[in-house]
Protein backbone atom coordinates (compact mmCIF):
# COMPACT_ATOMS: atom_id res chain seq x y z
CA UNK A 1 0.00 0.00 0.00
CA UNK A 2 1.18 3.51 -0.76
CA UNK A 3 2.62 5.62 2.07
CA UNK A 4 1.79 8.94 0.39
CA UNK A 5 -2.01 8.85 0.46
CA UNK A 6 -3.84 12.15 0.85
CA UNK A 7 -5.21 12.42 4.42
CA UNK A 8 -8.88 11.84 3.48
CA UNK A 9 -8.00 8.67 1.56
CA UNK A 10 -5.76 7.37 4.36
CA UNK A 11 -8.61 7.97 6.81
CA UNK A 12 -11.03 6.05 4.56
CA UNK A 13 -8.68 3.06 4.40
CA UNK A 14 -8.40 3.07 8.21
CA UNK A 15 -12.19 3.32 8.58
CA UNK A 16 -12.83 0.40 6.17
CA UNK A 17 -9.99 -2.11 6.70
CA UNK A 18 -9.70 -4.58 3.81
CA UNK A 19 -9.62 -7.63 6.11
CA UNK A 20 -13.26 -7.03 7.09
CA UNK A 21 -14.38 -7.45 3.46
CA UNK A 22 -12.52 -10.64 2.59
CA UNK A 23 -13.63 -14.28 2.74
CA UNK A 24 -12.23 -16.08 5.80
CA UNK A 25 -9.66 -18.00 3.78
CA UNK A 26 -8.24 -14.75 2.36
CA UNK A 27 -8.13 -12.62 5.52
CA UNK A 28 -4.58 -13.67 6.41
CA UNK A 29 -3.49 -12.04 3.13
CA UNK A 30 -5.31 -8.73 3.73
CA UNK A 31 -2.08 -6.76 4.24
CA UNK A 32 -0.55 -7.94 0.97
CA UNK A 33 -0.62 -5.44 -1.87
CA UNK A 34 -2.15 -8.00 -4.23
CA UNK A 35 -5.60 -8.72 -5.64
CA UNK A 36 -7.31 -11.51 -3.67
CA UNK A 37 -9.87 -14.09 -4.79
CA UNK A 38 -13.56 -13.76 -4.10
CA UNK A 39 -16.28 -16.16 -5.26
CA UNK A 40 -17.20 -16.75 -8.92
CA UNK A 41 -13.86 -15.69 -10.43
CA UNK A 42 -14.07 -12.15 -9.03
CA UNK A 43 -11.35 -10.39 -7.04
CA UNK A 44 -10.86 -7.90 -4.26
CA UNK A 45 -8.57 -5.39 -5.96
CA UNK A 46 -4.99 -4.63 -4.97
CA UNK A 47 -4.97 -1.86 -2.32
CA UNK A 48 -2.58 0.35 -4.30
CA UNK A 49 -4.82 0.06 -7.35
CA UNK A 50 -7.89 1.02 -5.30
CA UNK A 51 -6.02 3.98 -3.80
CA UNK A 52 -4.90 5.16 -7.24
CA UNK A 53 -8.45 4.91 -8.59
CA UNK A 54 -9.95 6.77 -5.64
CA UNK A 55 -7.32 9.50 -5.92
CA UNK A 56 -8.21 9.95 -9.61
CA UNK A 57 -11.92 9.97 -8.76
CA UNK A 58 -11.57 12.89 -6.29
CA UNK A 59 -14.69 12.03 -4.29
CA UNK A 60 -16.05 14.86 -2.16
CA UNK A 61 -18.45 14.91 0.80
CA UNK A 62 -22.10 15.04 -0.22
CA UNK A 63 -21.66 13.52 -3.68
CA UNK A 64 -23.78 10.76 -5.28
CA UNK A 65 -21.48 7.93 -6.36
CA UNK A 66 -22.10 4.79 -8.42
CA UNK A 67 -19.83 1.82 -7.63
CA UNK A 68 -19.92 -0.67 -10.53
CA UNK A 69 -18.66 -4.12 -9.57
CA UNK A 70 -19.11 -3.90 -5.81
CA UNK A 71 -17.53 -7.32 -5.22
CA UNK A 72 -16.95 -7.66 -1.49
CA UNK A 73 -18.31 -4.19 -0.68
CA UNK A 74 -14.86 -2.79 0.19
CA UNK A 75 -14.87 -0.02 -2.43
CA UNK A 76 -18.49 0.77 -1.53
CA UNK A 77 -17.47 1.27 2.11
CA UNK A 78 -14.44 3.37 1.14
CA UNK A 79 -16.60 5.55 -1.10
CA UNK A 80 -19.23 5.87 1.66
CA UNK A 81 -16.59 7.14 4.04
CA UNK A 82 -15.44 9.69 1.45
CA UNK A 83 -18.94 11.06 0.69
CA UNK A 84 -20.02 11.01 4.34
CA UNK A 85 -23.60 10.97 5.62
CA UNK A 86 -24.63 13.88 3.38
CA UNK A 87 -23.73 11.83 0.29
CA UNK A 88 -24.96 8.58 -1.19
CA UNK A 89 -23.24 5.52 -2.64
CA UNK A 90 -25.18 3.17 -4.87
CA UNK A 91 -23.30 0.02 -5.72
CA UNK A 92 -24.20 -2.63 -8.26
CA UNK A 93 -22.99 -6.24 -8.46
CA UNK A 94 -24.02 -8.91 -10.99
CA UNK A 95 -23.15 -12.02 -8.90
CA UNK A 96 -26.00 -12.60 -6.38
CA UNK A 97 -23.85 -14.18 -3.65
CA UNK A 98 -21.36 -11.30 -3.87
CA UNK A 99 -24.16 -8.74 -3.87
CA UNK A 100 -25.60 -10.31 -0.72
CA UNK A 101 -22.21 -10.33 1.01
CA UNK A 102 -21.45 -6.74 -0.03
CA UNK A 103 -24.88 -5.57 1.16
CA UNK A 104 -24.28 -7.24 4.52
CA UNK A 105 -20.79 -5.70 4.76
CA UNK A 106 -22.13 -2.15 4.34
CA UNK A 107 -25.45 -2.65 6.17
CA UNK A 108 -24.42 -0.31 8.98
CA UNK A 109 -23.79 2.60 6.60
CA UNK A 110 -27.14 4.28 6.05
CA UNK A 111 -26.05 6.17 2.93
CA UNK A 112 -24.67 3.12 1.07
CA UNK A 113 -26.63 0.36 -0.64
CA UNK A 114 -25.82 -2.52 -2.96
CA UNK A 115 -28.13 -3.44 -5.83
CA UNK A 116 -28.20 -6.64 -7.84
CA UNK A 117 -27.44 -5.82 -11.47
CA UNK A 118 -30.32 -6.12 -13.90
CA UNK A 119 -29.57 -8.37 -16.86
CA UNK A 120 -28.88 -6.28 -19.95
CA UNK A 121 -28.39 -3.06 -17.97
CA UNK A 122 -25.01 -1.56 -17.07
CA UNK A 123 -24.94 0.58 -13.94
CA UNK A 124 -28.12 2.09 -12.50
CA UNK A 125 -29.48 4.38 -15.24
CA UNK A 126 -32.85 4.82 -13.52
CA UNK A 127 -31.06 6.40 -10.54
CA UNK A 128 -28.69 8.60 -12.58
CA UNK A 129 -27.14 11.12 -12.82
CA UNK A 130 -24.11 10.57 -10.60
CA UNK A 131 -21.31 12.91 -9.52
CA UNK A 132 -18.78 10.09 -9.60
CA UNK A 133 -18.65 6.55 -11.02
CA UNK A 134 -16.04 3.98 -10.03
CA UNK A 135 -15.79 0.85 -12.19
CA UNK A 136 -13.84 -2.12 -10.81
CA UNK A 137 -13.92 -4.38 -13.86
CA UNK A 138 -12.54 -3.87 -17.36
CA UNK A 139 -14.60 -3.57 -20.55
CA UNK A 140 -12.80 -3.63 -23.89
CA UNK A 141 -14.26 -0.23 -24.84
CA UNK A 142 -15.62 2.80 -23.00
CA UNK A 143 -19.34 2.10 -22.37
CA UNK A 144 -21.50 4.97 -23.61
CA UNK A 145 -24.24 3.80 -21.24
CA UNK A 146 -22.07 4.59 -18.20
CA UNK A 147 -20.87 7.93 -19.57
CA UNK A 148 -24.55 8.86 -19.99
CA UNK A 149 -25.08 8.23 -16.26
CA UNK A 150 -22.60 10.99 -15.36
CA UNK A 151 -23.90 14.43 -14.53
CA UNK A 152 -22.29 17.32 -16.46
CA UNK A 153 -18.93 18.01 -14.82
CA UNK A 154 -18.91 14.58 -13.19
CA UNK A 155 -16.06 12.05 -13.28
CA UNK A 156 -15.75 8.30 -13.92
CA UNK A 157 -12.65 6.18 -13.35
CA UNK A 158 -12.68 2.95 -15.36
CA UNK A 159 -10.08 0.47 -16.62
CA UNK A 160 -10.69 0.03 -20.37
CA UNK A 161 -8.76 -2.69 -22.20
CA UNK A 162 -6.29 -2.63 -19.31
CA UNK A 163 -5.71 1.13 -19.34
CA UNK A 164 -7.03 3.29 -16.49
CA UNK A 165 -9.16 6.14 -17.82
CA UNK A 166 -10.49 9.22 -16.07
CA UNK A 167 -13.58 10.41 -17.93
CA UNK A 168 -15.02 13.87 -17.26
CA UNK A 169 -18.39 14.64 -18.84
CA UNK A 170 -18.08 18.15 -20.30
CA UNK A 171 -21.63 18.54 -21.58
CA UNK A 172 -24.46 16.45 -23.00
CA UNK A 173 -22.39 15.26 -25.98
CA UNK A 174 -18.73 15.51 -25.00
CA UNK A 175 -16.37 13.92 -22.51
CA UNK A 176 -12.69 14.46 -21.78
CA UNK A 177 -10.63 11.29 -21.34
CA UNK A 178 -7.20 11.15 -19.70
CA UNK A 179 -5.03 8.01 -19.40
CA UNK A 180 -3.34 6.84 -16.21
CA UNK A 181 -1.36 3.64 -16.72
CA UNK A 182 -2.10 -0.04 -17.20
CA UNK A 183 -3.77 -2.42 -14.74
CA UNK A 184 -5.19 -5.95 -14.69
CA UNK A 185 -8.88 -6.36 -13.86
CA UNK A 186 -11.53 -9.01 -14.27
CA UNK A 187 -13.64 -8.57 -17.41
CA UNK A 188 -16.68 -6.31 -17.23
CA UNK A 189 -19.66 -8.03 -18.82
CA UNK A 190 -21.11 -5.63 -21.39
CA UNK A 191 -24.44 -6.55 -22.82
CA UNK A 192 -26.04 -3.12 -22.89
CA UNK A 193 -24.28 -1.38 -25.78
Amino acid sequence: MRDDLPPRLAEAFRAAPRRRFLPRDQRRHADLDLPLRLAHGQTNSQPTTVANMLELLEVRPGQRVLDVGAGSGWTTALLAHLVGPTGRVLAVERVPVLRDGAAKAVAGIGWAEVHLATSGVLGLPDLAPFDRILVSAAPDHLPAGLVAQLDVGAVMVIPVAGEMLRVTRLDQDRAEVTRHGFYNFVQLVLDED
